[in-house]
């Protein structure tokens, strides 16, 4: 049962200390995520249940409770809402020996269960169309079923997470102090951000305004966030740790972020940045699919300024980062964060081109479902 770095000893005291009634042949590694650290334990009886065990980044959520609280809130309804579909549907918590949804080691570490939804798969890039209209679905689907769970259940695990105020404002504080003494190489990128700075906040004033509702939203919405069955059919949405408050806008754009983008989040040549529009449009049905039910009108008219918003906030992000000295984001090369900026500024400016176009599809959709 090696793992990179936990004892085989470990893992059979956290596994002791869950509701498992099996017998755990192997433990590996699992996933690509770079916050929580995952492991499969594999059943030595091939035809039971297999788990994953789950560290929970504290430094990130610094709360967990209130995490873990979130989860089951969520995670219930939804079973309660696909019944018979649920198991296949949605995560499922396998609780502690003293029904807890998490354990604190000795070490302060938090560590948690889940049952691990076999047949399934999730991609870190999408492939086809038909993926993209799956994973629309998915998150269009989620977003729908939980829009009848009462909203003051769900708490912020990451305050401001998509707080686009919040994040200008980190990056004029990153402005003036310059403490890894960069502010001199990113003149164009500054004023690129701040020529923009009001166009991005309409969302926050929106909501501010009472004209865009607060749902409880995903937050994280990249494509390896769905999981797909053999036949590439969206069965469940997973890394749930980013639930909260918040506006449609943001899950529909963060998609959009990720699936989009012919070249990747940190091409250093901006010049093969380019926009998929086919894998648009079909996330674009399948998303509105499940939504345009229950979505209001300011709210489908939202969904393009999210689109635009999300890669300009991880622009944000990436520069106030590189200005601080790189402390956030894990970083490849001195230039990387900086690189990854350029890349969604880049982004920006080809989604800006094409603003009508994606517009045009996303209003013929909404209008194919009045037919």
């Amino acid at each position: 049962m090696n793992t990179n770095s936990l004892t085989d000893n470990q893992i059979i005291a956290l596994i002791s200390e869950f509701k498992i009634d099996a017998q755990i042949a192997s433990v590996k590694p699992f996933g690509s995520g770079h916050i929580n650290d995952t492991y499969r334990l594999i059943n030595a009886d091939s035809g039971g249940n297999d788990y994953l065990l789950q560290r929970i980044n504290h430094n990130v959520f610094k709360d967990v409770p209130l995490l873990m609280s979130n989860l089951l809130h969520v995670t219930e309804h939804l079973k309660k809402k696909l019944g018979p579909c649920a198991e296949q549907g949605t995560l499922t918590v396998i609780l502690t020996r003293n029904n807890q949804p998490f354990l604190e080691d000795k070490s302060g570490n938090y560590w948690r269960v889940f049952y691990f939804m076999k047949g399934t798969r999730s991609y870190d890039q999408v492939e086809t169309e038909k993926q993209a209209f799956e994973g629309g679905k998915a998150f269009g689907r989620f977003v729908a079923l939980l829009s009848d769970l009462d909203i003051s259940l769900v708490r912020d695990s990451i305050p401001n997470f998509h707080n686009i105020e919040y994040r200008l404002t980190n990056l004029q504080k990153a402005i003036e102090t310059d403490k890894a003494d960069r502010l001199k190489f990113v003149t164009p990128e500054i004023e690129f951000i701040k020529s923009r700075s009001g166009k991005m906040s309409e969302i926050l004033e929106l909501g501010k305004a009472g004209i865009l509702p607060k749902r409880i939203v995903h937050n994280d919405t990249k494509f390896n966030n769905v999981l797909l069955d053999n036949e590439d059919k969206a069965q469940c949405v997973i890394d749930l740790d980013t639930i909260m408050p918040g506006y449609v806008a943001y899950d529909f754009g963060d998609s959009i972020r990720t699936i989009i983008n012919t070249a990747a989040e940190d091409e250093i040549d901006t010049d093969k940045i380019a926009l998929n529009i086919p894998l648009f449009d079909a996330y674009t049905k399948g998303y509105l699919q499940e939504a345009d039910s229950f979505l209001m009108e300011a709210e489908k008219d939202s969904l393009i300024k999210g689109v635009l918003l999300m890669p300009y906030i991880q622009a944000v992000r990436f520069l106030t980062d590189y200005l601080e000295g790189d402390i956030y984001f894990k970083i490849h090369s001195p230039e990387h964060n900086l690189q990854r900026t350029r890349a969604q500024l880049a982004l920006i400016k080809k989604l800006e081109e094409n603003r009508e176009l994606l517009e045009q599809i996303i209003n013929d959709t909404l209008q194919s479902f009045k037919s």
